[in-house]
């Protein structure tokens, strides 16, 4: 193998290992049943998974989209989700509907748990389809088919949960407050499309305890990402439109560094003013 074909191999193994390790803390029990160091048993597994995924849903209404903003929204609804909730939506591989809408104009007919401050979107809780199939059947499927524009670079804090009160709240670790990058590959990318890479990536990563409360993530946008597993601590990956059976990296968050706590006053106001 040439030195490109074999730095295309190590990326492939890096992205196999991230979806499978993704595989195993969603459903730990496909890890007996399949080889997830092949393309093969990964596959098979990825498919199994995707079959019970369908047992439990989000559904996220969105009036108005700026990509940082919802980014935040999407961190404090998943700090604010029960144990159990929490639970049942990582068994699911974190299922996510998006529906264009104004929640402020749903009123209390439907099952919407938390509401952005601005509006611009609202969460229901896990469960199951049948929860939310009125209000998937008043609204339509979010479609957003322009192109992520390669943006300025937005940072943000993640808010802090109002209360850890609630019977079977989770809680996040305790720990100095962080910063990350949220890198977002723009390439043949569409705005609905970076929502569900987002979604996935940020979901988990709170549910895995690597975002908390205070930490201050800056999303960057790039038109392709390489797979430097050093770099990352948690990855969004996905089959190659042109080649299923390679994988491509969509989404990464980086590595932790130390937070200057006195810096949150330069919070870049696109993220920070509209949450």
């Amino acid at each position: 193998m040439t030195p490109t074909e074999n730095a295309s191999a190590a990326a492939q193994r890096t992205l196999r290992a991230a979806v499978a390790q993704r595989l195993r803390r969603a459903r730990p029990e496909l890890a007996a049943r399949h080889d997830l160091s092949t393309p093969a048993g990964l596959a098979a597994a990825a498919a199994q998974a995707a079959e019970a995924a369908h047992d439990t849903v989000v559904a996220v209404v969105v009036r108005d989209l700026d990509l940082a903003a919802w980014a935040r929204q999407t961190c404090a609804y998943t700090l604010g989700l029960g144990v159990e909730e929490a639970g049942a939506w990582r068994r699911s591989l974190t299922r996510t509907v998006f529906l264009a809408g104004n929640p402020e104009h749903l009123g209390a007919r439907f099952p919407l748990v938390r509401l952005a401050p601005d509006g611009s979107a609202a969460w229901t809780v896990p469960g199951p389809p049948a929860a939310t199939v009125a209000l998937r059947r008043l609204l339509k499927l979010l479609q957003a088919p322009a192109q992520v524009p390669t943006g300025r670079d937005v940072s943000f804090e993640v808010p802090h949960p109002a209360s850890y009160d609630a019977p079977g709240a989770v809680r996040p670790p305790v720990r100095p407050p962080v910063r990350r990058d949220l890198w977002l590959a723009t390439a043949d990318c569409t705005t609905a499309a970076a929502l569900i890479h987002l979604n996935h990536l940020l979901a988990e990563a709170v549910l895995d305890g690597l975002i908390a409360p205070g930490d201050r993530l800056t999303l960057r946008r790039t038109p392709r990402l390489a797979p430097r597993q050093s770099d990352y601590a948690a990855v969004r990956a996905v089959p190659d439109d042109h080649d299923p059976r390679r994988l491509r990296l969509t989404a990464a968050l980086t590595t932790p560094s130390v937070q200057d706590l006195s810096d949150l006053s330069d919070l870049s106001s696109g993220a920070g003013a509209a949450c």
